[in-house]
């Protein structure tokens, strides 16, 4: 084993396997911005009404993955969970004590799926720190 790859294996040995794009991953709750079909706020999630948007768009997609972020009440994800149980779209709770994220919900393809706009635009939207930046 050369100098060079003994180094590498030793280093992903003490920090784990590097990550591309991990800014992204950080702000996608784990996947990447061109796997997203739709994406919600953090306060789009606490709207007390689901969204028909992203209750369409997992209806559509079973072999998507929807991540929720682990910060907000299990309850609010209510009618998006039901949704992807009949659809048998996996979910997954993704909580990441390391970095905040302002996204609640992300429904995410397997590969890459480059949709200009992923994120349902309202005024709630309006108002959040991704439209600010």
């Amino acid at each position: 084993m050369s100098d060079q790859s003994m180094d590498l294996y030793l280093q992903q040995g003490m920090h784990g396997i590097r990550e591309t794009k991990p800014d992204e991953r950080r702000l996608f709750l784990g996947s990447l911005r061109e796997r997203v079909i739709i994406a919600l706020t953090k306060g789009q999630v606490l709207r007390p009404k689901a969204y028909d948007e992203v209750i369409a768009a997992i209806e559509s997609h079973s072999d998507a993955t929807l991540l929720l972020n682990g910060e907000i009440d299990y309850s609010r994800f209510s009618a998006y969970i039901k949704t992807a149980n009949k659809q048998g779209v996996p979910f997954s709770i993704v909580s990441d004590q390391q970095s905040d994220t302002p996204l609640g919900l992300i429904l995410a393809a397997k590969s890459a799926v480059e949709k200009a706009s992923i994120y349902v635009q309202d005024d709630i939207f309006e108002r959040s720190i991704l439209k600010k930046g």
